[in-house]
C-alpha cells in the first residue's frame, strides 16, 4: 500500500491520526505502518455503530439435560470403549486456545509457559501434555494436536515448544495458527497506535478459533486424517483432561454435535457461566443473567437446576463447524486496558480503562452447534484455572489441586 492510497483510506474512514508520526519513521518503520493499515479488518465499525444486545432480555432459558457424575459411573465402561476407539481411528484431534499472553501473572510471555513449580520447573504448557500423555499411551497413538497462538506471543510460544521437544510429538505433529486479530480503539473509535510504526491490534477472542484454523488451512490436514471431532481446551487450566475417551465416548453415543465438560456450580451464585437450554438451542448464559429465583430453583432430585457450569473442555463435532461456519458469531465489545502511544509519542500502559476491544467467545458457538451434552467431572480433578497470580483461581489454587492429584512441584 502506498502513503497516498493510505491517506485516502484514512481519510474516507476518519482515522488518519494513525500517520501523525509517518514522517519520523525510516523506512522499515514506514512499510511497516503502511502494511498494518492495509491489513486492518474494518468489520468493528458495524460492531460499534450496531452493539448487539447481549444482556439476555428475551430469552427462553431452561434447564438442560446433562450426564451427571453417577449416571457417567454407571455407563464408564461403555462410554470408554467407544472413545478409545474414535481415537485409535484418529477420529478426534486436540487444539489447545493459547493466544494470551501471562500480563496478569506478572509475565510478558505466553500464558502456556508461565512456571507453576516449585521444587523444579513445571510448565502449564508441560502439565497439560502429561494429562494428555495418558490418553495417548492408552490408545495406542498420538492424538493429533494444533495449538492457536496470537501475533502477540506466536514466535515465543513456537520456540517454547521446540525448546521443550514439543512434550512428546514430533516437530512435524502439532500444527501452530494464528487467531486472528482486531484493532484496539478509544471511547469514539479511534484506532490507536501501539508504537509509533505499530496498529494497536489485539486477539480477537477464543470464538474464531475455527475460522482461523480455516484460514490456516488446517481444515484439509485434519481431513486427510479421518478427524471428526475437535477437543478445545484453554490455556489457563493445570487439569485439564484431555481427549478423556469416557468424555468422547458419551458425546458420540449422545447423538449430539458437542459436548462440554462442566462441574457442578459450588453455590447458587458462582461466576461461571451456565450451560442451559435457550427455546431449542443449547446455550451458555453468564452467570449474572439468571434470576435469583432461576439461580435457587431446584430440580426434582432436590440439585441446583442450573447446576452446569462451564469450564473450557469442549468437543466439537468438524462437519457441523463447517456448516455454521459462515455464520455471524456475536461480537462482545469490552473495555480494556491499552497500551499505545501517547501525546508526547511515548508508548504506556494504562492505568485504567482508555479503550475497547472486539471479541468473539466460544460460548457463543454452542447454540450453533444446535445441540450439546453437559458432560460433568470432578472439580477438584478436572477444573484448577490459573487467572491470577494469588487468591482465587490463582497459581496458589492451581498449586495446591494439583498436589491433591498427586503432582509433584
Amino acid at each position: 500500500m502506498t502513503y497516498e492510497r493510505a491517506k485516502q483510506l484514512l481519510e474516507e474512514k476518519g482515522q488518519t491520526q494513525l500517520l501523525r508520526y509517518y514522517d519520523e519513521l525510516d523506512e522499515v518503520g514506514k512499510n511497516n505502518l503502511l502494511a498494518g493499515i492495509e491489513n486492518i479488518v474494518w468489520d468493528f465499525e458495524k460492531d460499534l455503530a450496531n452493539p448487539l444486545d447481549l444482556s439476555g432480555k428475551g430469552r427462553d432459558i431452561r434447564p438442560i439435560d446433562g450426564l451427571k457424575i453417577p449416571a457417567i459411573e454407571a455407563r464408564k465402561a461403555e462410554f470408554e470403549s467407544v472413545g478409545v476407539k474414535a481415537i485409535k481411528e484418529n477420529k478426534v484431534a486436540a487444539v489447545l486456545l493459547a493466544g494470551g499472553m501471562g500480563t496478569r501473572l506478572g509475565v510478558d510471555g505466553p500464558k502456556g509457559a508461565y512456571d507453576i513449580g516449585i521444587t523444579k520447573p513445571l510448565y502449564i504448557f508441560e502439565q497439560q501434555m502429561k494429562n494428555l500423555a495418558e490418553v495417548n499411551e492408552k490408545c495406542g497413538v498420538k492424538v493429533p494436536m494444533y495449538v492457536m497462538t496470537s501475533d502477540k506471543n506466536h514466535e515465543q510460544t513456537v520456540a517454547f515448544w521446540k525448546e521443550h521437544g514439543y512434550f512428546g510429538y514430533d516437530e512435524g505433529e502439532v500444527k501452530f495458527f494464528k487467531q486472528d486479530m482486531a484493532p484496539a480503539v478509544d471511547y469514539d473509535g479511534k484506532i490507536y497506535l501501539e508504537r509509533k510504526d505499530t496498529i494497536a491490534l489485539s486477539p480477537n477472542g477464543n470464538g474464531g478459533w475455527f475460522a482461523s484454523m480455516q484460514r490456516a488451512g488446517l481444515v484439509d490436514d485434519l481431513k486427510k486424517k479421518g478427524v471428526e471431532w475437535l477437543n478445545i481446551y484453554a490455556v489457563d487450566n493445570v487439569l485439564q483432561r484431555i481427549a478423556d475417551p469416557v468424555f468422547v465416548g458419551a458425546t458420540i453415543e449422545s447423538g449430539v454435535n458437542c459436548g462440554a465438560k462442566v462441574v457442578c456450580k459450588n453455590n447458587p451464585y458462582e461466576k461461571v457461566g451456565v450451560l442451559c437450554m435457550d427455546g431449542d438451542k443449547p446455550d451458555i448464559i453468564e452467570y449474572y443473567e439468571l434470576t435469583d429465583e432461576m439461580a435457587n430453583q431446584k430440580d426434582e432430585n432436590g440439585d441446583y437446576a442450573y447446576c452446569f457450569g462451564a469450564i473450557m473442555n469442549y468437543l466439537f463435532r468438524l462437519s457441523r463447524l463447517e456448516e455454521i461456519a459462515d455464520a455471524k458469531i456475536p461480537v462482545h465489545i469490552v473495555e480494556k486496558k491499552i497500551e499505545r502511544v501517547c501525546e508526547d509519542g511515548v508508548t504506556r500502559k494504562p492505568e485504567k480503562e482508555n479503550g475497547k476491544k472486539f471479541e468473539t467467545l466460544v460460548v457463543d458457538l454452542i447454540k450453533l452447534m444446535g445441540s450439546a451434552l453437559p458432560f460433568e467431572v470432578v472439580r477438584e480433578k478436572e477444573f484448577a484455572p490459573i487467572k491470577n497470580k494469588t487468591g482465587v483461581d490463582s497459581v496458589e489454587s492451581a498449586r495446591e489441586l494439583l498436589k491433591q492429584n498427586g503432582v509433584e512441584l
